[in-house]
């Protein structure tokens, strides 16, 4: 079976979980801040706090920044659903913007479209989320003066795009956001089992962040409403959650972001040779910006139907009946029944509703060999009859 995506676990990280498991700290210890200083280190960040998931970093990161019911979150429909799902979490409305038809990235262009609309009207969001499909950075530069010009924080879902880099400086350096978020699911560039991450180089959002991460309680004096009664002494100073990490889960993060350069280059010598086997088959090809370095989490086709003569459906399983178990990234957050009750509607975004129709997510990680990439092309040009 070659799988779309899949973890590399070494020997060192099997020993860095074990060496945990032998310690006195299974939570709460010295791994969790060495992970983080070791993320901030390859970012630039000034700030990190490691939770148990990506969806539960986004939940926090717009708590921190006062997400709250009458309060819009915009994002892409181009997106699994855990984006948009953060702000109902909070109590606020989600609201979409179409897709680039290159870069399949929340579209600068419609954004600003979509703002002029919203500022008459008087309904602005209070957060923009834009997210890094396929690791792929979005134009940064672009959202964020529109975030200057109608005053929306930007919270970037990097989910996809650890060790991708935007105009020379890296994903999560926080130059164009508030705050950044990370995943490091099993399929994702480097992996702590599940886990996420926000950033920030703001004080005051790292403080917040890392009171919701746990419960709101504190034990530093400076964050206190009274004097402490001894050194057993802790209190709540906020409504917070039970989402830490585990230091064997950050045992793991420390030993795979040592490798998270190799990563990257060994998807980026891939996605180029896939670029090769595919060339004159009747595919659309990735685009990248040349702003932008790719953390290439994914390596998405996107088929020319009208020069194919099957479906998409049927290339589809036509892979996966040979064991190659390609995905599809993703489903419109729009099209969910779910949102469809909230009165979205099939036509909304055109643009990423034309993209779910061709997509196709093949095989994309280190561990892919040059006979496994060969394989994947050749059932793909015998499930197209070309």
């Amino acid at each position: 079976m070659i799988r779309y995506g899949q973890q590399d676990i070494t020997q060192a990280d099997i020993d860095a979980v074990v060496g945990v498991l032998k310690s006195v700290n299974l939570t709460q210890g010295a791994n969790i801040p060495k992970f983080e200083w070791s993320v901030m280190a390859r970012t630039g960040a000034r700030h990190a706090v490691a939770v148990n998931s990506a969806t539960s970093a986004l939940h926090i990161a717009c708590l921190a920044l006062d997400l709250g019911p009458g309060d819009f979150l915009w994002t892409t429909p181009n997106t699994f659903v855990a984006t948009a799902n953060c702000a109902l979490y909070c109590g606020a409305q989600v609201s979409f913007v179409d897709i680039d038809s290159r870069t399949y990235n929340l579209c600068p262009r419609a954004l600003e479209e979509k703002l002029i609309e919203a500022e008459r009207v008087g309904r602005l969001p209070k957060i923009v989320a834009p997210v890094h499909h396929t690791g792929q950075p979005c134009d940064m530069e672009a959202i964020h003066a529109l975030g200057e010009k109608y005053g929306f924080k930007i919270l970037e879902d990097a989910s996809h795009a650890i060790g991708a880099r935007y105009k020379g400086e890296p994903i999560g350096s926080g130059r164009y956001s508030d705050i950044t978020v990370f995943s490091f699911h099993p399929v994702k560039i480097i992996t702590t089992a599940e886990g996420g991450m926000a950033l920030t180089n703001n004080d005051e959002l790292a403080t917040r962040l890392g009171l919701l991460r746990s419960h709101g309680i504190t034990r530093e004096p400076e964050l206190m409403t009274q004097l402490m009664d001894g050194p057993w002494y802790y209190q709540q100073v906020a409504l917070g959650y039970n989402y830490r990490m585990t230091d064997m889960q950050a045992a793991l993060g420390v030993s795979q972001v040592a490798r998270l350069a190799h990563y990257v280059k060994r998807r980026h010598e891939i996605a180029d040779r896939y670029n090769t086997l595919l060339a004159n088959l009747p595919l659309t090809l990735p685009w990248q910006h040349p702003d932008s370095y790719s953390a290439y989490h994914l390596y998405v086709i996107r088929l020319q139907l009208e020069n194919i003569g099957v479906s998409h459906l049927e290339i589809f399983e036509a892979l996966r009946a040979k064991d190659i178990m390609v995905n599809l990234h993703y489903i419109p957050v729009h099209t969910q029944p779910y949102y469809q009750k909230m009165g979205f509607r099939d036509g909304d975004y055109p643009e990423a509703e034309r993209y779910y129709r061709e997509a196709i997510s093949i095989p994309m990680h280190p561990a892919l060999t040059d006979a496994d990439q060969e394989f994947v092309v050749e059932v793909l040009r015998e499930a197209m009859e070309v």
